[in-house]
């Protein structure tokens, strides 16, 4: 549009690439546009260049434009926003095209309408986990790490990692612990001294049957009845058992949970704040509600106010 004229060869020096790409995404030119009031392109709606230039002497002449000051840019947040998404996917084991990545990264830093605010997210030790058990898995290795489990003790164990997931910001592992002699989960963000060894898993992914939910029940699984918002129902489906929920009003649902402990169920009450009520059993109310009051009295603690509710058990 500045030029008026620019030959092929000029085009691919300043971008950067090949001629021939650059002709490739010429020839995108005539089915490019924006569709008119009636919703079809029509010519006019389609950008154009000087085919017979492009034929003969190899250069790019635009004779039709089409809504090139009307294009939309994302605002500074906006591009802070992905920005922050993207650094954050590149801190990622399994992202190796990081060139893309940081091109892409230029682009929206110089295509936004303002200056994006400056964000920098750097990788955590969980991400260091993820590119170790990645190994293990694709080795055929066990792995060995210390684990804080629900009580608040360190327990060592010995692994045969089978699979990796992700759950909202958190990351967990399926595999066969050798100390419980069964398919277990393990948050990442709960390990410690994690390596791998040499010694080659007993188990992998194909010999054993992993269910397609993250959370699997068991026969020493903590049973509990709660009624919550009808809406939350997606977000803990991994906890559900083959019972069908039940409505109690036209916006509150009762359901049965399958639970490894009650540790477990106070970070899903607090994980869901105001939308969760535990019914059934007893024991399970008054261990949330014990819970809830001696986070409540830690105010009293350190001189701040605090709300007595009379918490419910």
């Amino acid at each position: 549009m500045d030029k008026g004229r620019v030959s092929v060869a000029e085009a691919a020096r300043h971008f950067g690439v090949t001629e021939s790409q650059i002709r490739d995404s010429v020839n995108l030119i005539a089915v490019s546009g924006v569709p008119g009031e009636t919703s079809s392109y029509q010519h006019e709606d389609l950008f154009d260049i000087d085919w017979d230039l492009l034929d003969e002497r190899d250069e790019i002449v635009i004779t039709h434009l089409v809504a090139i000051d009307d294009s939309p840019r994302f605002s500074a947040r906006e591009a802070a926003a992905l920005i922050a998404g993207l650094q954050y996917l590149s801190s990622l084991p399994e992202q190796t095209d990081r060139g893309v990545l940081v091109s892409l990264l230029a682009k929206l830093s110089h295509g936004a309408s303002g200056t994006p605010s400056e964000v920098a997210v750097s990788s955590s030790e969980v991400d260091g986990f993820v590119s170790v058990i990645r190994d293990a898995v694709a080795g055929g290795f066990r792995i060995q790490f210390d684990y804080l489990n629900s009580r608040g003790a360190l327990e060592r164990r010995s692994v045969d990692p089978l699979r990796l997931e992700s759950l909202d910001e958190d990351w967990y592992m399926r595999g066969w612990d050798h100390v419980r002699e069964a398919t277990r989960t393990f948050r990442l963000d709960r390990m410690s001294a994690l390596s791998r060894t040499t010694e080659p898993v007993s188990s992998r992914a194909g010999e054993i049957t992993l269910g397609d939910k993250l959370f699997e029940p068991s026969d020493t699984d903590l049973t509990v009845v709660v009624e919550l918002d009808s809406n939350a129902l997606p977000l803990i489906a991994d906890y559900l058992t083959t019972e069908a929920p039940t409505p109690v009003s036209a916006t509150r649902t009762r359901v049965t949970l399958h639970l490894a402990h009650t540790h477990g169920l106070k970070r899903l009450v607090a994980g869901l704040a105001g939308a969760v009520t535990v019914v059934d059993p007893a024991s399970a109310r008054t261990r949330v509600a014990d819970w809830a009051q001696a986070a409540l009295d830690r105010y009293d603690e350190n001189g701040l106010p605090s709300h007595k509710t009379g918490i419910p058990r």
